[in-house]
């Protein structure tokens, strides 16, 4: 009998532990596929931009040998020390990105009495480039692959720009079907295009061995030291080969902290580091290939194919940003820095996995018109770092701030750890400013714009709930002085969502005025969405008696929690008030604002632009998942 228990007992661990394999294996893939994409498609382009005449690099053996060291090393401390080691540690409960981050940062602020409202709008501003990096990367990806076209046949240079906007087109069209779904159809062919990244470098490397010197970090020093004044021209071109490690770290509620490091040591870097290898070992042999030297590694029966795995790797790089996107998007609206928008959760299992079709076809919106408008990938190589690497210097800051009030490092720790980082992110910043005129203006301009409307739209919130505080009429002492013998007490639930839970909300007293009704049990609620990602369940809910059949309710989601309402007021049973779902009525008041008479007319504006968004946000009903059939609309007009 112990023995059959023993077998038994140890079949089920083996299962177990087979199991979670499975699944570390199946998060490998999908981080391959999704979170990788990116910064895979780099050697597309970045080698053929480094020796670009404007940059003023000459084609010699010393100064290939120096900027494939640079690559190497640049993927070594950036993207894997800094990001798959250190950035990657700091995740706010499973969730990473710039908001994720600075959340964090504030947090550890606050419970050293400092304000940690400076550190929250470095994340907001931190997710604004992300968003510009979310435009520049499908586009300059799709247009570098597609761009193989030319090499085929001269003549079908013309169709660039077109066949990339319809790839585009499909890829966004695709989104719908969840992260989930795309990561694990787009695995397997990132999978293969890192193999075939891999065996192309081996075989060229081969042939020259030489350019293995590039692995001594010496010839990088060597390289950037000899460059003078020009060296952020060529850091504009090097930080191309790192595009892609911010996104890595926004998707990290995707697929978890663990198969992202993974993937990264076993496939993506080995991969990208023979790549580099092979481009400059071909380029040793032949200056010419300089053209075009990715597609010139393979022989030209193999153009095409390569070309149709190229642009299907380029279509899967958008991926990384595009939900790094959706998360960042959720997180800001529940810390109070966008409107409401609809999500749709496309996994049962990962919450993570989100799709919101208004930021999708905004990003589609945009990717098209830089594609149109830009022309080719060399156009666009000259605004991609700069959201980039903003987005970088950002991190590196807020992560200083991590180390030292959530992981309690040292000072001189934190200082010796960062104080390279930041430096080497302000350089690559530097070298992407330089071309500021030759397109690095759009990133900066489209951050620049969202980051307004970000601030237009926390301001206005705030301004909105501080006015109808104001001009309410306090709910403790409304409920003391009632006399509900004076109205008709219907025999079921009034929930009334406020902003504001210490005043009585302005669809009661109008249900009061109009229909001279007062429900059995009003609940006058409170959502609060707080600045960490998950609120535990016995964190959800609070709740006050206030007599006379109200009560005062307060729900605690965090920023990446899905805000069911119906299903959270449940919990209200445990603290003696019931809420059936088929006896609750919700009274939503619907805001009307409009700027108040006495306003400046840059006040006027920013009303204006707040009570435009705020009419065209998401219908509250949809977000907090109301049920559709016990809802009454009331509209108030407020002044702000």
């Amino acid at each position: 009998m112990q023995k059959n228990e023993l077998q038994s007992s140890v079949t089920g661990q083996a299962s177990s532990v087979e199991a979670a394999s499975q699944s570390m294996r199946a998060l490998m893939l999908g981080a391959i596929g999704v979170v990788y994409g990116d910064i895979g498609t780099s050697p597309l382009y970045t080698v053929k931009e480094i020796f670009d005449p404007h940059d003023g690099v000459a084609l010699n053996h010393a100064n290939l040998i120096g900027a494939i060291s640079v690559i190497i090393w640049a993927l070594i401390l950036v993207v894997t020390l800094k990001y798959v080691v250190l950035v990657l540690r700091a995740d706010n409960n499973g969730e990473g990105g710039s908001l994720a981050l600075a959340a964090l940062a504030a947090m550890g602020a606050k419970k050293n009495g400092r304000s940690g409202k400076i550190l929250l709008l470095a994340g907001v501003l931190g997710a604004t480039f992300f968003y510009g990096d979310g435009v520049i990367t499908p586009a300059i990806s799709v247009l570098g692959a597609v761009e193989g076209l030319g090499l085929v046949a001269p003549s079908l240079g013309q169709y660039v720009v077109p066949v990339s906007v319809l790839v585009i087109a499909v890829l966004f069209f695709v989104q719908r079907l969840g992260t989930g779904t795309v990561g694990r159809y787009f695995g397997p062919l990132i999978a293969l295009w890192f193999g075939v990244l891999a065996i192309v470098g081996v075989v060229n490397i081969a042939s020259a061995p030489s350019i293995l010197e590039a692995l001594n970090p010496a010839h990088a020093i060597s390289f950037l030291m000899h460059r003078g004044w020009a060296l952020f021209f060529v850091v504009g071109a090097i930080v191309l080969a790192l595009t892609g490690a911010e996104a890595l770290y926004a998707d990290l509620g995707h697929f978890g902290r663990r198969p992202i490091q993974w993937a990264w040591m076993s496939l993506v870097f080995p991969a990208l580091a023979l790549n580099y290898l092979g481009q400059g070992a071909l380029l040793l042999r032949d200056v010419s290939a300089i053209e075009n030297p990715f597609y010139r590694l393979f022989p030209s029966y193999m153009v095409i194919p390569v070309l149709l795995l190229a642009t299907m790797a380029a279509i899967i790089a958008s991926q990384a940003v595009i939900s790094g996107a959706y998360s960042i998007t959720k997180q800001a609206m529940q810390l109070g820095y966008l409107p409401r928008m609809r999500i749709t959760y496309t996994s049962a299992k990962e919450s993570g996995q989100i799709y919101i079709a208004a930021i999708n076809w905004m990003l589609m919106a945009g990717v098209m018109a830089a594609m149109v408008g830009f022309g080719s990938s060399s156009a666009l190589a000259s605004a991609y770092g700069i959201a980039v690497t903003m987005t970088m210097l950002i991190t590196s800051v807020l992560l200083y701030f991590v180390m030292r009030e959530q992981w309690q490092w040292p000072v001189w720790m934190a200082w010796l750890v960062c104080t390279p980082l930041v430096l080497v992110d302000a350089v690559l910043v530097l070298g992407c400013l330089i071309k500021f005129f030759d397109g690095g203006w759009f990133p900066l301009a489209l951050a620049c714009g969202l980051f307004f409307l970000m601030r237009v739209w926390a301001q206005g919130r705030h301004q909105l709930v501080s006015r109808i505080h104001q001009e309410g009429v306090d709910l403790e002492q409304f409920v003391e002085r009632i006399d509900p013998q004076h109205y008709y007490r219907c025999p079921r639930t009034a929930v009334y969502p406020v902003a504001d839970a210490t005043t009585v909300p302005h669809a009661l007293l109008h249900n009061m005025k109009h229909n001279s009704v007062l429900h059995e049990r009003n609940v006058v609620l409170n959502v609060v969405f707080h600045d960490v990602p998950w609120v535990p369940m016995q964190r959800r809910i609070e709740v006050q008696p206030l007599g006379h059949g109200f009560w005062r309710i307060v729900l605690n989601f965090g920023f990446m929690n899905r805000p069911d309402v119906p299903q959270a007021l449940e919990l209200a049973y445990s603290h003696g008030l019931t809420v059936s779902l088929f006896e609750t009525t919700y009274f939503l008041s619907r805001d009307n604002v409009v700027a108040a008479a006495h306003s400046s007319a840059w006040q006027r504006l920013c009303s204006n632009l707040f009570a435009y968004m705020n009419r065209n946000a998401s219908n509250v009903a949809s977000f907090f998942r109301l049920p559709a059939n016990a809802i009454v609309e009331i509209g108030t007009q407020v002044r702000i």
